[in-house]
């Protein structure tokens, strides 16, 4: 396989046959597959799963019983893949599949011409509310600053890059800070970062696991702060 593109699905019940439809729409290819992580859903995630995966050859599962964090789960999914290249995406809607499908043709072309695998492709998210470009932008500017390096719009999807940069991890994070994590490494282990535009419409269905407010980003910025004195203070790489 050349790609595996594993999603965290907590909880989206709703989402997970439009999903699948939408990789089916853009998958032309045979060495694709999707890995979905139930990520210790509690509506009717498994059940979904259950019905909607044997219609689609490119998907599989993995579960995983009791939710861990955002992080948890994708690493689960990241350490079944034997693929070439992996990564990951949201099962919100929020991200098209089809971007994936964008990344994996850079990919594409960047081996044609360098024949190496040191590459990682990020999504850089256009059409999102002030407030939150705003957000991004402060987190953005903190980050580069402390850690030493540019970095910007972190938390943007999707995620690819080799299964052999994937090995080299060390001690990731089990929560959100885990898209800090993976393209700081990148960085600076001088992958080539190619970032290209994805929309970032609004959800379709549910409501955003961490992002509900005031509260919820103060929160968040406590828990990437601590993050980011870990890595500089431990060295992580």
């Amino acid at each position: 396989m050349k790609l595996s593109i594993v999603i965290p699905c907590y909880n989206e019940a709703d989402n997970i046959p439009l999903i699948l439809k939408r990789f089916n729409e853009v998958i032309k290819r045979e060495d694709i597959e999707v890995v979905l992580v139930n990520n210790g859903s509690t509506d009717e995630t498994r059940e979904v799963l259950k019905r909607e995966l044997p219609k689609y050859s490119f998907a599989r599962t993995v579960l995983v019983e009791v939710n861990q964090g955002y992080g948890y789960g994708i690493l689960q999914g990241l350490k079944s893949c034997k693929s070439e290249f992996i990564g990951w995406t949201h099962a919100d809607m929020q991200t098209d599949p089809a971007d994936v499908i964008k990344a994996l043709k850079r990919i594409d072309r960047y081996q044609q011409e360098k024949k190496d695998c040191n590459i990682y492709v990020k999504g850089n998210r256009k059409g999102r509310a002030l407030s939150d470009c705003f957000f991004t932008f402060g987190m953005s500017c903190f980050e580069s600053i402390y850690l030493g390096t540019r970095l910007y719009d972190i938390n943007a999807q999707p995620n690819i890059f080799s299964k052999k940069f994937f090995d080299t991890w060390k001690n990731p994070p089990y929560d959100f800070a885990l898209d800090l994590y993976a393209l700081y490494i990148a960085k600076k282990n001088k992958l080539q970062i190619e970032r290209f535009d994805v929309l970032f419409p609004k959800r379709i269905y549910g409501n955003s696991k961490w992002n509900t407010g005031l509260k919820s980003k103060i929160k968040f910025i406590k828990r990437t702060i601590n993050f980011s004195t870990k890595l500089k203070r431990e060295g992580i790489l």
